[in-house]
């Protein structure tokens, strides 16, 4: 099967079989993303994807999910959307569920209908990028989404029936407003009320504006003991009717995998024994993006 370019999936996708309906990211010009840097946006032929398809019918007929790659699948149309499900249904008939990235300008074109209509035909989990639920940080990131625009899109996806994972990144607000990052992100996950959500740790992308700005000394980045004072302050301002909560990315100083609201006390005080230096934290050497 041809990829075109690095491909980004969730971390939970990585036995999914990769089928890039799009290419690159309609918006791609977020301060902090690296992630598609010189891959210009563009709709894949339906030809080219139906290759694809055809390619995982011979091939991948061991694994149970497909993931529509790259960040922007859900910006097709609901009839190419529609199609697309029916071929994957038609061709792969051991999938049992699609997932993709979805952002609020590409939701803001589907009705609540046409999402559980998606449903129907497969579409199982979507993710969104929810960065912050401060809106100064948004801004000053390029963030095309407002706060609220993310939060009513995800309640949608809600509503549609379909299974939301939500990310947030620790760090993203810098050191001056890191507390109301914490907690404006916790209110609107709260808000959301995703059946996951997991919090990142920002790591600085050469090339990225971001990067720049802090070179420069224009952002300045939280420390370790920064990182987890946010993450406790955003994980205290969390409140989920139930679903998980994870802080294992790679990217992160202390692994965390809870579901909530059951073990949020438990998580917070392992991030007090960690933030007194009695819980070892994953050294700079082995984090990743």
């Amino acid at each position: 099967m041809h990829l075109t370019g690095s491909v980004i999936r969730p971390p939970s996708e990585a036995d999914s079989i990769l089928i890039q309906a799009t290419l690159g990211c309609s918006h791609n010009t977020c301060a902090f993303c690296g992630a598609y840097t010189g891959k210009p946006f563009r709709v894949v032929p339906e030809a080219d994807v139906e290759a694809a398809l055809d390619f995982a019918a011979t091939y991948c007929r061991r694994q149970r999910r497909v993931f529509l790659c790259d960040g922007d699948a859900m910006v097709l149309s609901v009839n190419r959307l529609t199609r697309l499900l029916g071929r994957i249904r038609e061709k792969l008939p051991f999938v049992n569920r699609v997932s993709a990235y979805a952002n609020a300008k590409s939701l803001r074109t589907k009705s609540e209908d046409e999402l559980a209509a998606l449903r129907g035909l497969g579409l199982h989990t979507l993710y969104m990028g929810l960065e912050s639920g401060d809106q100064d940080t948004l801004s000053a990131m390029g963030k095309a989404d407002t706060a609220a625009d993310i939060v009513a899109a995800g309640q949608k996806v809600r509503r549609a029936g379909l299974r939301l994972s939500v990310t947030v990144l620790l760090g993203l607000a810098g050191i001056e407003r890191s507390g109301l990052h914490a907690e404006r992100t916790g209110a609107a996950l709260s808000e959301m009320d995703p059946d996951q959500a997991a919090a990142l740790t920002l790591m600085l992308v050469p090339g990225t504006p971001l990067h720049a700005d802090w070179k420069a000394g224009r952002f300045a980045l939280p420390d370790a003991r920064g990182m987890l004072g946010e993450l406790a302050t955003l994980l205290a301002h969390t409140h989920l009717s139930r679903g998980l909560f994870l802080a294992n990315h790679a990217s992160n100083f202390l692994p965390l995998k809870l579901r909530l609201p059951r073990d949020k006390d438990t998580a917070l005080a392992l991030i007090g024994r960690a933030l007194a230096g009695d819980v070892p934290l994953r050294p700079d050497y082995v984090r990743a993006l």
